[in-house]
């Protein structure tokens, strides 16, 4: 059975995350950044920081990133070369699932726009 969100989907290192952070696009709403830069590699990457200090509980913090990868999942630009980290701001714990999903899609739509341009 292959893995809902398989190790190639994912950011792992941390220079791949600082390549990100060098020269990134970013999109914010509700709390929650995305920060996304082109690879080489033909299909999309997530890495997610979700920071303690701004989600103390880490129930909320799984929570998050469960719909961060959830969303990223289902939006058509995974198959557009870009690598993407997944940021959040103080507050965030307090949006509910169908805010923050609509800032993640909102997020995803936006890259693949972006993509589609290009």
């Amino acid at each position: 059975m292959e893995a809902l969100f398989p190790k190639r989907a994912r950011l792992l290192r941390p220079a791949e995350f600082k390549n990100v952070f060098a020269d990134p696009v970013r999109i914010s709403r509700n709390g929650v950044v995305v920060l996304a830069r082109r690879n080489e590699l033909g299909f999309a990457r997530l890495g997610l920081a979700v920071a303690k200090r701004h989600v103390r509980r880490a129930h909320e913090r799984n929570r998050i990133k469960r719909l961060a990868r959830e969303t990223f999942r289902q939006h058509a630009f995974r198959r557009c070369g870009m690598d993407c980290v997944l940021l959040t701001r103080a507050g965030v714990d307090q949006v509910s699932n169908s805010e923050l999903r609509a800032a993640l899609d909102f997020a995803w739509q936006r890259l693949l726009d972006r993509c589609d341009a290009s």
